[in-house]
């Protein structure tokens, strides 16, 4: 329980600028590859989409016909848009579950963890699964 309240926003802000990096360290383990640390000159959704596809010393992948895969600003707008929509989803499993573990007055680090712990159920994130195999029916622009 906290009880200064520029300690709490201090947690609330390293909170939030730290999920995305722990969102690119879970791809990255997933798919065997190492940590890419954030680069502080980066916007929010630039530098998490640059942590999710940067090589090691940061350069960006080779695609083979003389481009460097560099981050599009369409993409960044794009993912800004889908972060957004997910944050304004509102009443979810997981945003309840925060919600209801935060109003016990305990530490905002353990009801933060809770939520996450509320994505593990299969009902949570169905709607998403479905759009996804919408746009993989759907296939390539071409």
């Amino acid at each position: 329980h906290l009880e200064d309240e520029e300690q709490f926003k201090t947690m609330r802000r390293r909170i939030l600028a730290k999920m995305p990096t722990i969102a690119a360290m879970a791809y990255r383990n997933s798919i065997g590859t190492p940590l890419i640390y954030p680069d502080v000159n980066k916007y929010f959704t630039e530098n998490f989409l640059y942590m999710l596809r940067a090589y090691p010393g940061g350069s960006m992948k080779y695609l083979g016909d003389g481009k460097n895969d560099e981050i599009k600003q369409v993409e960044v707008d794009a993912l800004d848009a889908i972060l957004t929509l997910h944050a304004d989803h509102e009443q979810n499993a997981s945003t309840t579950t925060v919600r209801n573990v935060g109003s016990t007055e305990a530490h905002p680090y353990v009801a933060i963890a809770s939520g996450i712990s509320a994505l593990w159920g299969s009902a949570h994130g169905g709607a998403n699964e479905k759009v996804m195999d919408q746009l993989r029916l759907i296939g390539d622009v071409k």
